[in-house]
């Protein structure tokens, strides 16, 4: 799979997050604080499971007409296994 620029770059703010996070935790701020964060890092985390999801169901659904490997259902059965994995 190639992940574009745009995937990269969620995964370098979630990055970003995680070290303000650690920062946090090093200046001992308050645990609400923190655990906003920590909800905030999450969320992104999902959406950013969610794009790559996505985009490799594409990829493969494309992949597979042409090679007629999967069928789409067992593409899309793939896809929603990997989310619910990832939850």
């Amino acid at each position: 799979m190639d992940y574009n620029d745009q995937v990269k770059n969620r995964a370098k703010r979630i990055e970003g997050q995680l070290r303000g996070i650690l920062k946090m935790m090093e200046e001992n701020k308050d645990c609400k604080e923190v655990i906003t964060q920590l909800s905030a890092a999450r969320t992104a985390i999902d959406r950013t499971i969610g794009v790559i999801v996505s985009s490799n169901l594409v990829e493969c659904v494309q992949k597979a007409e042409h090679q007629g490997e999967k069928s789409m259902e067992e593409l899309v059965k793939e896809a929603v296994n990997l989310l619910v994995k990832s939850r």
